[in-house]
C-alpha cells in the first residue's frame, strides 16, 4: 500500500513540474529569437552582434596593413630606386656634401663603370621587393618578386640620378672651400685692378703701377704683386717687334699697343676661369666688343719709315666698312636639345643653321635659337659656342684675330675647338 502512494506522489510530482519545463524552454527560444532579430537589423554604426564589433576590427586591421606596405613599398621604381642606391653607395661611398667623405674611385667614375657594378650587384639580390605579395608571388618560379628580376630596367635611369646628385655635392663642396674663397677674393681684387688699368692705360708706366698697386697690390685682399705686372703689362706689345718700333719711332712709349682692351680683358677672363675651377661655377666675362683697327687707309709711321728706306711705296690698307652694330658680341652661346658626341656634329649643326631656313626641322635647336643665330651673324658673331648635358664645342664662322682667339680660349678654357 505504502508502494502504491509513493508511485502516485511521483506521478503528482512530475505533472506540476512539466508547465515549468515548458515555460523554460519557451523563454530560451524567445531569448534566440530576440538575438536573431537583433542580428537581423544590426548596423555597422550603432548595433553590435554576437561577436561585438569584429566586423569594424578586421576591416581596420586590413586598411592599416594596405596603409602600411603603401608607405613602405608603394611601387616598383621606389622599391628598386632604394636597391640601386644602395648598391652605388656600396661602391662609391654615400653621396654626401662633407668634404673627403665620399671614396675616391668614384670620382671620376665613367657612366658605364657604375652601371655595370649596379647591374652586378643586383643579379646577387634575391631579396623580396615588395613584401605585399602573396606566398606564391614571392617563391614562383624564377623569382618572380625579387630585385634581380624587377630592378634592372631602372638601372640607367638611377646611375644617371646619381651621377647628378654627386655632380651637385661636389659643386656645393668647392663653393664651401678655403680654395673657392680664396679665388673669389682674387677675382674681386682682379676686377678692380681691371677697371683702373682701363682708367690709366694710357698714363705712365709708374702712373698705372702705382694705381695698380692701390687697387690690387699685396696689402689688398685677394690682389698680389704678380696681379699687378699682369695687368700692367696686359696692353704692352713687347713680343711684337713692329709694335715697339712703332712706339719709338713716334716717342710715345707709354700709349698702349693696338688691341690692348682685349688683351686686359684677357686677364680677368684668366682670373674668372680660375674661380670657376675652384668653386664650380660657370661665370663668365661679358665685355664691350673693341674695334681692331684704328679706321684709317692712311699708313702708319713704320710704313712710311719702310717705304723711305727700300724705296718702294707701301700699299695703303683697304677702308674698313663702319659696322653699324659696334655692341655685337664676338660670341653666342647656345644650348642644345640633344647630346653632340663631337666637334664634328656641332659643326654640322652650325652649317645647317646658317645655310637652312629657320623653319627647317632641327633635333638640335629650336626655330627661335636658328633665328638668333642668323641675326647674330650678319650683326658680326665671329663665334658660336655650343653645349649639351656634357660638352662644350668652340665653331667659329669668320677669321678671328689672334686677340681674339686668345680672349675665347681664355674665357672657354674648358671648351673644345678645333
Amino acid at each position: 500500500m505504502k508502494h502504491i502512494f509513493a508511485v502516485f506522489g511521483f506521478i503528482g510530482a512530475f505533472c506540476v513540474a512539466a508547465p515549468a519545463i515548458g515555460a523554460s524552454a519557451g523563454t530560451v527560444a524567445l531569448n534566440g529569437a530576440s538575438r536573431g532579430g537583433s542580428a537581423n537589423y544590426a548596423t555597422s554604426s550603432n548595433t553590435t552582434t554576437g561577436r561585438g564589433y569584429q566586423g569594424l576590427a578586421n576591416a581596420y586591421q586590413m586598411n592599416q596593413r594596405n596603409t602600411y606596405y603603401m608607405i613602405t613599398q608603394p611601387d616598383v621604381d621606389s622599391a628598386c630606386r632604394e636597391k640601386i642606391y644602395n648598391c652605388l653607395a656600396e661602391y662609391c661611398g654615400d653621396v654626401t656634401v662633407v668634404p673627403g667623405q665620399r671614396t675616391g674611385r668614384c670620382q671620376y667614375a665613367t657612366e658605364t663603370e657604375l652601371y655595370n657594378y649596379a647591374m652586378l650587384c643586383l643579379q646577387k639580390d634575391t631579396s623580396v621587393l615588395l613584401p605585399q605579395y602573396n606566398a606564391n608571388m614571392r617563391t614562383g618560379a624564377g623569382g618572380t618578386n625579387t630585385a634581380a628580376r624587377l630592378c634592372p630596367p631602372y638601372v640607367q635611369q638611377e646611375v644617371m640620378s646619381y651621377l647628378s646628385m654627386a655632380n651637385l655635392a661636389t659643386d656645393l663642396s668647392k663653393s664651401h672651400s678655403d680654395l673657392c674663397l680664396q679665388r673669389r677674393q682674387e677675382l674681386e681684387a682682379a676686377m678692380a685692378c681691371h677697371a683702373v688699368a682701363l682708367a690709366y692705360g694710357n698714363e705712365t708706366t709708374s702712373m698705372l703701377t702705382s694705381q695698380l698697386t692701390d687697387a690690387c697690390g699685396a696689402g689688398v685682399p685677394g690682389g698680389s704683386a704678380e696681379m699687378v705686372t699682369r695687368f700692367a703689362n696686359a696692353g704692352n706689345v713687347g713680343a711684337n717687334i713692329w709694335g715697339w718700333a712703332e712706339k719709338i719711332l713716334n716717342l710715345e712709349m707709354n700709349e698702349k699697343g693696338e688691341d690692348w682692351q682685349m688683351a686686359v680683358d684677357s686677364v680677368l677672363a684668366s682670373y674668372t676661369n680660375r674661380m670657376n675651377l675652384a668653386c664650380g661655377d660657370d661665370m663668365q666675362l661679358n665685355t664691350a666688343s673693341y674695334s681692331t683697327s684704328s679706321g684709317s687707309s692712311s699708313p702708319t709711321t713704320l710704313q712710311t719709315v719702310a717705304a723711305l728706306a727700300t724705296g718702294v711705296a707701301f700699299p695703303s690698307a683697304a677702308p674698313q666698312v663702319e659696322n653699324p652694330y659696334q655692341n655685337q658680341s664676338l660670341y653666342m652661346e647656345l644650348e642644345t636639345m640633344s647630346r653632340m658626341e663631337s666637334i664634328d656634329i656641332a659643326y654640322q649643326i652650325v652649317n645647317a643653321a646658317m645655310s637652312n631656313s629657320v623653319l627647317t626641322q632641327n633635333d638640335f635647336l629650336t626655330t627661335a635659337q636658328l633665328s638668333d643665330m642668323q641675326t647674330a651673324y650678319i650683326r658680326g658673331t665671329k663665334v658660336f659656342v655650343l653645349r649639351d648635358d656634357a660638352h662644350c664645342f668652340i665653331v667659329p664662322v669668320q677669321t678671328l684675330t689672334t686677340a681674339e682667339s686668345n680672349l675665347l680660349a681664355q674665357t672657354f678654357a674648358s671648351c673644345i675647338s678645333r
